[in-house]
């Protein structure tokens, strides 16, 4: 796609606390948005309290990963 650009997210997370056993599973996932946490993303840039259901445009996320785009997850480990 044209015009788009790969960088670097970096994202604070709240002070939260998950005991991972052996053997479980973490599974990562991207979103636009956390609604109705926070408000909708109607991803066209303008004014979210102005548009309508009408105006709502889907977003593409995408996680470059590999030799040229590596990607991580880092999570804290607190011994018991």
């Amino acid at each position: 796609m044209a015009g788009l650009e790969v960088g670097e997210v970096t994202i604070e997370m709240a002070a939260t606390s998950n005991v991972v056993l052996p053997g479980h599973r973490i599974r990562l996932e991207v979103s636009s948005s956390n609604f109705p946490r926070y408000d909708r993303n109607t991803n066209t840039g303008g004014e979210i309290s102005a548009e309508s259901a009408a105006d709502m445009v889907s977003a593409v996320n995408t996680v470059h990963h590999g030799p040229e785009h590596p990607s991580r997850l880092t999570l804290p480990v607190i011994r018991r």
